[in-house]
């Protein structure tokens, strides 16, 4: 049997190891620190740190307190989050949406439909009339409080529905490192030492400072965390949900938001389904109230990352805004959890960049002035051997590392 001290010499230098390895494989520009030193250029940046300074995670406030990316290990540790270095620093401002980037962001919806945030009223709900909110997009959130492991936004917040419905709410964002234990030991699994780790989370909070009710009559908005990573050729989206038949539950996958989703694309099996995350295809999907579990994850074999993301979720809750581009005969009958790959918007053209998202809403929000609701988005990253990663996430997500990467084979 080894002695205290032999373990953790070997936890030691398998860690050194795998960190080598790691590192090894990674450009400047995939560090974290290669990120951070490039986001301070542009923007004002908050880094959260453990005591170890393995964890950190940059925020920036300068865009809506959004978390721009994360580490397991250090500056030289992989950088988790997708930054859109390019339109970063061209100093450009877009006219329909800034994707700077940044693995938890702020939106709300609905993003289509009567009541969308996004289009003006009576026009098309076409990709030239969309626009995202300045207060969403551009403009800044500023730092109410901070300590080494959290920092607190603020934003008062102005705008208007489709249907003309005007808003006044001031966002309150708290940003903060967490155990990763704590989530995973809910599963019945417990990390092994040399598994890197960090986790984080957002609690969203909106106020209703107007003088008049949200009401569904007139259109409600949600609380809507984004996370942008970056995709890989061999990056999988795994989504659990709900079995049950279609006439109790409904439909398993929404697949229908840019046109139907390819079956070398989506593969649902049994109780999960399998999202491919390369950002070759402009694709989007989304799981209902009625199917959907508070936790979807992705893995990327070519950097060995488990990306797990958990959020607030009540199974009293039924009405969540619609988000489809068109007008509704359902407006809460929207998706609680969504997933998103980038992709060219027509054969041979642009796209916005090399990202997948994964994304979780709060319900429809009926707030009297001066009442207040929240949404709490997690994510996790896990780097370490296959053998480790699996263990984890067979007790999250109910899949080996095996299926996952088999998952699109032919």
């Amino acid at each position: 049997m080894k002695s205290p001290l032999a373990r953790s010499l070997h936890t030691l230098v398998a860690w050194i190891a795998l960190a080598a390895a790691l590192s090894g494989n990674l450009r400047a520009a995939d560090k974290f620190g290669g990120d951070l030193e490039f986001l301070r250029k542009h923007a004002e940046v908050v880094v959260l740190t453990d005591k170890s300074g393995s964890a950190q995670v940059a925020v920036a406030p300068t865009w809506q307190g959004r978390v721009m990316t994360s580490t397991a290990s250090g500056p030289n540790g992989t950088s988790f989050g997708w930054v859109n270095r390019a339109l970063i620093a061209s100093g450009k401002i877009q006219p329909h949406m800034n994707a700077f980037g940044g693995e938890d962001r702020f939106w709300l919806g609905p993003e289509g439909g009567q009541f969308s945030i996004f289009f003006a009223k009576g026009v098309p709900f076409d990709l030239k009339h969309w626009f995202t909110p300045a207060s969403l997009d551009t403009e800044p959130f500023h730092v109410a409080d901070k300590t080494a492991s959290s920092v607190v936004c603020k934003r008062t917040i102005a705008l208007s529905n489709y249907s003309g419905t005007p808003f006044s709410l001031e966002v309150t964002r708290k940003i903060r490192l967490v155990n990763p234990d704590s989530p995973l030991s809910k599963h019945g699994i417990k990390r092994s030492p040399e598994t890197q780790s960090v986790a984080f989370e957002s609690v969203n909070t909106i106020k209703n400072t107007g003088k008049q009710a949200w009401v569904k009559e007139t259109g409600l908005l949600s609380i809507w965390i984004l996370g942008m990573f970056n995709a890989s050729p061999n990056a999988v989206i795994i989504v659990p949900f709900e079995k049950g038949p279609k006439s109790e539950r409904g439909p398993i996958v929404n697949d229908a938001y840019f046109g139907k989703v390819p079956a070398d694309r989506l593969v649902v099996k049994d109780n999960v389904l399998f999202f491919r995350a390369d950002a070759d295809y402009r694709s989007k999907i989304g799981i209902s109230s009625r199917r959907v579990k508070p936790l979807l994850g992705s893995y990327d074999s070519t950097t060995r990352t488990l990306t797990l993301v958990e959020f607030t979720y009540s199974s009293h809750a039924a009405d969540y805004v619609n988000s489809m581009w068109k007008l509704q005969a359902h407006p809460f009958g929207g998706d609680v959890l969504n997933s998103y790959n980038d992709g060219p918007q027509k054969p041979g053209g642009e796209r916005m960049g090399k990202f997948f998202e994964m994304e979780s809403s709060s319900p429809a929000l009926a707030l009297k002035p001066g009442a207040t609701a929240a949404h709490v988005h997690r994510t996790i990253h896990l780097q370490g051997s296959e053998k480790d990663l699996d263990a984890i996430a067979r007790a999250t997500l109910g899949v080996s590392l095996a299926q996952i990467k088999s998952a699109f084979n032919k």
